[in-house]
């Protein structure tokens, strides 16, 4: 009994001595590595998800207030105007009949003797009528022009002049006439001066959009003029390249095509 005693006290004096490392030590009294013991699950902000120690308690931040603005007096389309374009006091024609009135200007024959063959089309018209206007038919121009074709006082007295019309650019049917008049007109004169007399204003002979072709330079005659054409015609450039961009994308699609 006294033999078990001894023994019994060496073991115990033993684990007191940290012989089995239970203090984080080996026999070598190196560090050894404890697993810590397990903390809180993390919690997540619903809105971005990301894990944080502590669940947010305050209340989110109010959204900040847009600054009130001005409404426009002007639709969008004429954002891009000098400060004298301006509307007059007739009350706007609705889209449908603009629509109306340039639909049946651009089937009209206006060279019925020296050019019955010329034809315009519906796209070409409606595209020019949207670049200038909007198809607006009571807006002016700071240089004059007047309404959903922006046709120029001058321009409508040359084309009532050359073919005995009485065209009022204030009435919207007229301002359409005038304008797809003035097309028919430029064709004419550009495609006898420049392309042998062709009248052909299929987008199909164009290249590109700032290529030298009928339909290009009969697009840039209704914006440069005949002034503008006959200077760049040496060249074979367009005056004014943008333009006719324009004109020939809203030719295949159109925010007008929805009226």
């Amino acid at each position: 009994m006294a033999h078990r005693l001894k023994v019994l006290a060496a073991v115990v004096a033993l684990i007191v001595a940290g012989g089995c490392g239970l203090t984080g030590r080996d026999n070598s009294d190196k560090p050894v590595a404890v697993a810590a013991p397990p903390s809180a699950e993390p919690t997540f902000d619903l809105v971005t998800e990301s894990p944080s120690a502590e669940p947010t308690t305050s209340a989110p931040a109010p959204p900040a207030k847009k600054p009130k603005s001005a409404e426009p007096t002007q639709p969008a389309f004429w954002s891009q105007l000098p400060e004298c374009a301006h509307y007059d006091k007739t009350k706007a024609v609705s889209k449908s009949k603009v629509k109306a009135a340039l639909k049946a200007a651009s089937g009209r024959v206006y060279w019925r003797t020296e050019a019955p063959q010329l034809k315009l089309n519906y796209p070409l018209v409606k595209a020019v009528a949207w670049q200038e206007s909007g198809w607006q038919s009571n807006i002016h121009n700071c240089d004059g022009g007047a309404g959903v074709m922006q046709v120029m006082p001058n321009t409508v007295d040359m084309i009532n002049g050359r073919f005995g019309l009485t065209y009022d650019a204030s009435r919207y049917q007229d301002n359409a006439d005038a304008g797809a008049n003035y097309l028919a007109w430029m064709t004419k004169w550009v495609g006898d001066r420049y392309f042998g007399g062709s009248y052909n204003l299929s987008a199909a002979k164009c290249k590109t959009h700032s290529s030298w072709c009928l339909l290009n330079v009969v697009i840039s005659g209704y914006n440069a003029g005949q002034g503008g054409i006959e200077a760049a015609a040496s060249g074979k450039e367009l005056p004014n390249p943008e333009y006719v961009a324009a004109v020939r994308s809203l030719m295949t699609r159109c925010q007008c095509d929805k009226y």
